[in-house]
């Protein structure tokens, strides 16, 4: 039996390439998010907890009967909402939200299963993943619910929708014969693009707040999905692609940054790592 690693909640800075660790935590916690009101979420044993900057502790927030909640949760644009995707009252994971303080989870995704990834900048669509009978694609739907429209189901599986700032693109991880790059496409579905093209598998991007940048999760070569507790690499691209910079190598992948991450100045990053 392995044995437990503890959860480093990290902070990165761009200009000094600083790595400070927040909060070291005894048992599993993951993927953060960034709110602008100076705190981070993360999930853990099926809870969404906040974590204030300025005294890093776990303050659960309530989610009402949410109690089997998933990596997948972030922030709406405008601060007030919380999404989140729990599988307590569905078989599979499904889209609901709350608002930011805590409170009773509306529900968003009919059908399951459904992994929130991307807020649209207006605050009025949701970009996640599902599967409906075939592989996992990418769909959106309004966040009130509604129906939900597939982007793109070209690939045999997708992951970790982001939008741009400027709502034009949403960025993803598409799988295509065993490789796993970056892709990009318009939210109507057109304009499919390549932005990665090397032997690392490469997963969950973040276009950064000013849309100059990328922030993505790099696997070795032949990775299998996104396992956690592996060698894994966060690396910088331009949004126009390109080259990328490798920032950290840490040990980690599932839960290190799943979901939206960047603070709202697009100065620093928050991720998770694991150690012994």
């Amino acid at each position: 039996m392995k044995p437990t690693l503890r959860s480093q909640l990290c902070v990165y800075t761009l200009h000094s390439g600083a790595v400070e660790v927040l909060l070291d935590h005894p048992e599993h916690i993951e993927a953060p998010n960034w709110h602008p009101d100076g705190y981070l979420i993360v999930n853990g044993g099926g809870w969404i907890f906040r974590v204030p900057l300025d005294a890093p502790a776990l303050h659960p927030i309530d989610t009402g009967f949410a109690t089997a909640c998933n990596n997948d949760h972030g922030v709406s644009p405008d601060g007030k909402m919380l999404v989140i995707s729990d599988s307590r009252r569905t078989d599979e994971s499904c889209i609901y939200t709350v608002p930011i303080g805590g409170g009773v989870p509306s529900r968003v995704t009919e059908q399951t299963p459904s992994y929130w990834h991307g807020w649209s900048p207006d605050g009025a669509t949701l970009a996640y993943v599902a599967k409906r009978g075939g592989p996992f694609a990418l769909y959106t739907c309004p966040v009130a619910g509604g129906i939900e429209r597939c982007i793109t189901d070209v690939f045999d599986h997708v992951d970790g929708p982001d939008y741009t700032p400027d709502g034009q693109w949403i960025w993803f991880n598409g799988e295509h014969n065993g490789r796993v790059d970056l892709w990009r496409i318009r939210p109507d579905g057109t304009n499919l693009e390549q932005m990665t093209d090397d032997e690392a598998v490469n997963w969950f991007p973040h276009p950064s707040p000013d849309g100059t940048h990328v922030l993505y999760l790099a696997y070795p070569k032949d990775t299998q999905g996104h396992p956690g507790g592996l060698d894994v690499e966060l690396r910088l691209m331009s949004a126009s692609g390109g080259s990328a910079k490798r920032l950290v190598r840490l040990n980690g992948g599932q839960g290190t940054i799943n979901v939206p991450c960047w603070s709202p100045n697009g100065e620093q990053f928050a991720f998770m790592r694991f150690v012994a």
